[in-house]
């Protein structure tokens, strides 16, 4: 017979042994918790970029080489990066798209000759999509830029969308600051109803979205783009877009040669979400 001072004994070890199973169960519980949030898949992301001018050399602080944004293409690609239109990732922003994949729209602004010469081959043979912005007071007029004939055949090239980056590019913070308010409201007017007129009638596109120069916008300027018929508007400001922006103000990332391949992908990680 066991003495009761034994049964006690093996007892008390039999519930020890029974919470020290519990703690390791509830320890192994929290731990794979921990693990799994910490590699837990990142947040898949909406990504414009703006890029101005292009070459082999950067000649610049704004040109960037073809060389190092064929390197950032590739780059995107190998680390999961969709590369799609504009339009789309506007569309994902309103949900009219769920994302499978964090997505990135390239867009170029100002309409310089390089665009032609060296970026349209390389997008050619790449297979990008890419959003022009022109100013079209520039258009076969200032030396730096595209004639009308180059901007034709961009636009008729298949992945290329053209949006409108004002008539002739104004300071619209200086513009603000020296003009009446009927005067600043008039010459908003003209910047965001000519453009689309001149490229409709010389392209045939309807060039939806705007660019804002410099970045700059305020309320008023995006009321009146909204009332123009503008579907949204880019600004800057060097973070990924969501749908929590202001659709007629959305940030876009500065891309220059010395943001290099690291740069880029360090500045797309860092969120936040497309949508919640």
């Amino acid at each position: 017979m066991i003495a009761l001072s034994d049964f006690a004994k093996r007892r008390r070890c039999s519930l020890a042994e029974l919470n020290l199973r519990l703690g390791a169960l509830v320890l192994a519980l929290l731990l794979s918790v921990w693990i799994g949030a910490a590699v837990a898949a990142p947040p898949i992301t909406c990504s414009i970029l703006v890029f101005h001018r292009f070459g082999p050399v950067a000649a610049d602080s704004m040109t960037t080489r073809t060389t190092v944004m064929e390197q950032q293409i590739l780059a995107l690609r190998a680390h999961g990066y969709r590369l799609v239109t504009l339009a789309a990732l506007i569309g994902t922003l309103q949900g009219r798209v769920p994302p499978e994949a964090s997505l990135v729209a390239i867009t170029v602004d100002d309409g310089h000759r390089s665009v032609y010469t060296d970026l349209y081959p390389l997008i050619g043979r790449l297979g990008v999509p890419v959003t022009l912005f022109i100013y079209p007071s520039a258009i076969g007029n200032a030396r730096y830029a595209l004639d009308w004939a180059q901007l034709r055949t961009l636009a008729a090239s298949p992945g290329i969308e053209i949006g409108s980056h004002t008539y002739w590019h104004p300071d619209f913070r200086r513009e603000h600051q020296g003009l009446a308010p009927a005067a600043y409201a008039a010459l908003a007017a003209l910047q965001l109803a000519r453009p689309r007129e001149v490229l409709h009638a010389k392209l045939g596109v309807s060039a939806p979205v705007l660019a804002w120069p410099y970045g700059i916008s305020d309320e008023q300027l995006r009321r009146q783009a909204r009332a123009s018929g503008y579907t949204a508007a880019l600004a800057l400001g060097n973070r990924n877009a969501s749908a929590g922006d202001d659709l007629y103000a959305l940030p876009r990332h500065l891309i220059t040669d010395a943001v290099g391949v690291r740069g880029l992908l360090g500045r797309l990680a860092t969120g936040p979400a497309c949508v919640p």
